[in-house]
Parts: structure tokens; C-alpha cells; sequence
């Protein structure tokens, strides 16, 4: 399943904070920008929500300024949809392997960094495929407004940090 990877604080100083947010075998670094409330992928030109899904690439993604909500689908997982929260200074999101996997800015966009570990068969036309709900039923089922509502992660957090 996914994991919530905290991080390692060196010390504070005034205005200044040192971290520590080394992946293990970490490969590749993607710096992802959303200006404003951005979604991705974006929905189908039909209005079905699409969704990255990479075979070869496990994503490790560290918000560094503003939050994005991510959707998880994972047919392996005991429950399969999941909404994890990222805020900025929160935990390292965990994606692994084979997860179908969404993004949606908060309205002040985000900057995320992901430190992946890439696998020899990654390629980009395999690893950054979108995969559409609507050309996939068991993905739709699980997603669509009538299917078992999504478990919940990291929007305590968010909502004690705007209170």
C-alpha cells in the first residue's frame, strides 16, 4: 500500500530550517508545478477523471509549497480508493508500483518534488501513459459517485493548520 514517510529534521535556526529528505534508491527527480488549482491529468474531453499509473516507477512526492490532494487506486490494496492530503513541511507520499494515481491542486497551486525510483524498463511513453476511467470499468466502479466512499488521509492535518 502506500506509505506516509516522515523526514529528518537536522535543527532550526532563526528563519532557517534544515532537512534531511533522502529517498534510498531514489533514481530520477521530477519538480511538479500547478499554477493554481490545476488537475493531473486532466479529465477526459467526456468529463471522465484520467489517471497516471506507472508500471516501472515508484513516486516518493514531498509538497514544497502550497498542497495538492492525490487520489490512489489500487486493485491489490484490501481497500482500493484512497485521498491523501500533502501540505507543505507534511510527509513524503509513497506511490509504489501499479497504483492508478490523480492530482488536484489547492486554488494557490502547489510545487511538489518527487525523488522516484525508476526501474531499467522505464521509459516515458510506458510511465507517463493516461489512463482514462472511462475506458476501464473496474477503475470507474471504484471511483464513480456511486462505488464505497474513499478512505480519508491527511485532512485532519489540513484543517488544524488553516484553524
Amino acid at each position: 500500500m502506500f506509505d506516509l514517510i516522515p523526514y529528518q529534521k537536522f535543527r532550526d535556526t532563526p528563519s532557517v530550517r534544515f532537512f534531511d529528505i533522502t529517498i534510498p534508491n531514489s533514481n530520477a527527480r521530477d519538480l511538479v508545478f500547478h499554477d493554481g488549482p490545476a488537475t493531473s491529468p486532466n479529465n477526459s474531453a467526456e468529463g471522465f477523471w484520467q489517471f497516471y499509473m506507472h508500471p516501472h516507477q515508484e513516486d516518493n512526492l514531498l509538497a514544497l509549497s502550497g498542497g495538492r490532494t492525490f487520489y490512489l487506486v489500487n486493485f491489490t490494496w484490501e481497500y482500493p480508493f484512497h485521498l491523501v492530503r500533502l501540505q507543505a513541511n507534511g510527509d513524503i507520499l509513497r506511490i509504489p508500483t501499479g497504483t492508478f494515481h490523480r492530482s488536484v491542486s489547492d486554488p494557490g497551486g502547489s510545487l511538489v518534488l518527487n525523488q522516484a525510483v525508476r526501474s531499467n524498463q522505464t521509459t516515458i511513453a510506458s510511465e507517463f501513459r493516461v489512463y482514462n476511467s472511462g475506458d476501464i470499468p473496474r477503475l470507474l466502479n471504484a471511483t464513480n459517485k456511486t462505488a464505497a466512499p474513499p478512505k480519508m488521509h491527511g485532512f485532519e492535518q489540513a484543517r488544524l493548520k488553516a484553524a
